[in-house]
């Protein structure tokens, strides 16, 4: 208990003080899974609503699609656009390996479906008044999708604060495509499993803070958001 003590009261002291690599790695962090929670939103979104309101054949698979790509590990992410951006890979040219465009590519292709499927269950869920209405007052498709996804708008903020708290707590793609480089590609998640590592327990218990407040923080928004939809 002594150690962890110790410990956490130095971790404070990081984060109090404004420990210069401590809040660089937050930054980094942050700035990144924003970066990819704003690409997948805007592919995400509006996908999820055009799919729940067109019927097509393999709607159903699609949906089983998206269920399993919700669960796929990151790490096999990682593998595969490693594979896609090493020099020797088809698009090893563009030089995105270790670099952040990486990780938010990355980060991008593993919330998307997570967006989707959420926003595609939020439009199946609305009142179903509201699409007949639209239909009967002449507005086509995308006035339709628009329409509803206003009226879903919460919901769909949801979605965006799920894929955003997925892709900050993200370590494995991260860590293969963003070679934890100081000052450049540091995450918090990559740090705390660097710095484990290396016995640097106060800076990686000061970053680990830092991730439980984030998820607080989404967690008391997200709970706020549900009352507001009840």
């Amino acid at each position: 208990m002594d150690f962890f003590g110790a410990s956490f009261t130095a971790a404070l002291k990081l984060l109090i003080a404004f420990d210069a690599t401590v809040w660089e790695i937050i930054q980094t962090s942050v700035s990144i899974s924003v970066a990819a929670a704003f690409i997948a939103a805007l592919l995400a979104i509006p996908a999820g609503v055009f799919t729940a309101l067109t019927e097509f054949s393999g709607k159903t698979t699609l949906q089983h699609i998206l269920n399993t790509l919700m669960a796929m590990p990151t790490v096999v992410i990682g593998l595969l656009l490693y594979g896609l951006f090493s020099r020797m890979g088809p698009l090893g040219e563009l030089g995105l390996l270790y670099t952040q465009s990486a990780m938010i590519i990355a980060q991008s292709i593993l919330i998307f479906p997570i967006m989707m499927n959420l926003t595609l269950v939020t439009v199946n869920t609305a009142d179903p008044r509201l699409i007949l209405t639209l239909k009967s007052l002449g507005a086509d498709k995308w006035q339709q999708c628009f329409q509803v996804l206003k009226a879903v708008r919460l919901a769909v903020l949801v979605a965006i604060l799920t894929g955003f708290g997925r892709a900050i707590g993200e370590v494995g793609a991260a860590m293969m495509l963003g070679g934890n480089i100081e000052g450049y590609t540091r995450t918090m998640t990559t740090a705390i499993a660097l710095e484990t590592s290396k016995g640097e327990f106060e800076l990686a218990l000061a970053l680990g803070i830092v991730l439980l407040m984030i998820a607080f923080i989404l967690n008391f928004a997200l709970s706020w958001i549900n009352r507001r939809l009840t």
